[in-house]
């Protein structure tokens, strides 16, 4: 367990939703999804980066997916009715989340905004989201995610 709970950790406890905490050096030049993957020992498919993004009506939308993928735009616009969507700029990440990129976690942010899971995530017992700090995996079910987040699973991959 880290030294404090971050609220992604008090929003699971809050609705008693079971998970584990996984902590693994965080390194600033390799600090991708995949790499925090291999760092906890799980495939890379199973660890779930959360990706932020705007559309040109200024609506914010949280993507989960899984880590070795990208977030198909012709998917996300069609499912977000948006002409035009792009991931927000590192710059606002914290402003409008609260998180910092390589710690966003779809838990906890400072509003909530429209979140999807990759459907792949159905696949697995359990999967990997970031606790909200970096160098911090939160392992729970995908069902278990999607009811705190009150999300839904989508097909957002390629």
């Amino acid at each position: 367990m880290p030294a404090k709970k971050t609220n992604a950790m008090r929003i699971l406890d809050q609705l008693q939703i079971e998970y584990e905490v996984k902590e693994y050096d965080f390194d600033e030049e390799f600090s991708d999804a995949v790499t925090a993957a291999a760092k906890v020992g799980l495939p890379a498919e199973q660890v779930f980066k959360t990706i932020v993004f705007r559309n040109e009506r200024k609506e914010v939308y949280v993507f989960c997916v899984p880590a070795p993928t990208e977030v198909n735009l012709k998917k996300v616009r069609a499912l977000t009715s948006s002409k035009d969507i792009e991931p927000v700029k590192q710059t606002e990440l914290l402003g409008l989340t609260g998180y910092i990129r390589g710690g966003c976690s779809p838990l906890g942010m400072k509003k909530k905004f429209p979140t999807f899971i990759d459907e792949t995530a159905q696949l697995f017992d359990f999967i990997a989201v970031s606790a909200g700090l970096r160098g911090v995996q939160l392992l729970l079910s995908a069902d278990n995610l999607l009811t705190a987040c009150g999300a839904e699973y989508a097909e957002l991959t390629l």
